[in-house]
């Protein structure tokens, strides 16, 4: 019959098989993924490559210009240079401040704090609007 040492010889061959097995399976799973993500990339490049020639017809100033000439009429438009810059000296000096606003000009919401009597009733206000 068998021996001991037969019966472990046997085991320890097809726990190799086995192990072998899994192995080879796994490197095949692994080596799919990497062909699936190096896809991904290659597509992802030609879009890129694409919408970068997307992008370059779109901003030739010559092709802004013939578009602002073509439109003038139709919409009203002036004819600017397609590469006009507006430079530092043109912005605003700073943000016009909320306090510099007049109460006027805010329909009076400004000097209302909400506090003070309405026929002897404390006012309540909802949305800006006392009631």
């Amino acid at each position: 019959m068998f021996r001991t040492s037969d019966i472990v010889l046997i085991a320890v061959m097809v726990s190799a098989a086995a192990l072998t097995y899994k192995t080879k399976r796994e490197a095949e799973e692994q080596l799919a993924a990497v062909h699936k993500i190096q896809a991904q990339i290659r597509y992802e490049e030609d879009t890129i490559d694409l919408l970068k020639a997307d992008w370059s017809l779109l901003t030739q100033p010559a092709r802004l210009q013939k578009l602002t000439e073509i439109y003038k009429s139709q919409l009203g438009l002036e004819p600017v240079n397609a590469r006009q810059i507006v430079g530092l000296d043109d912005l605003p000096a700073k943000p016009v401040n909320i306090e510099d606003l007049s109460s006027q000009r805010l329909g009076g919401m400004a000097d209302n704090s909400g506090k003070g009597s309405l026929n002897g009733k404390d006012p309540v206000v909802t949305g800006g609007i006392v009631q």
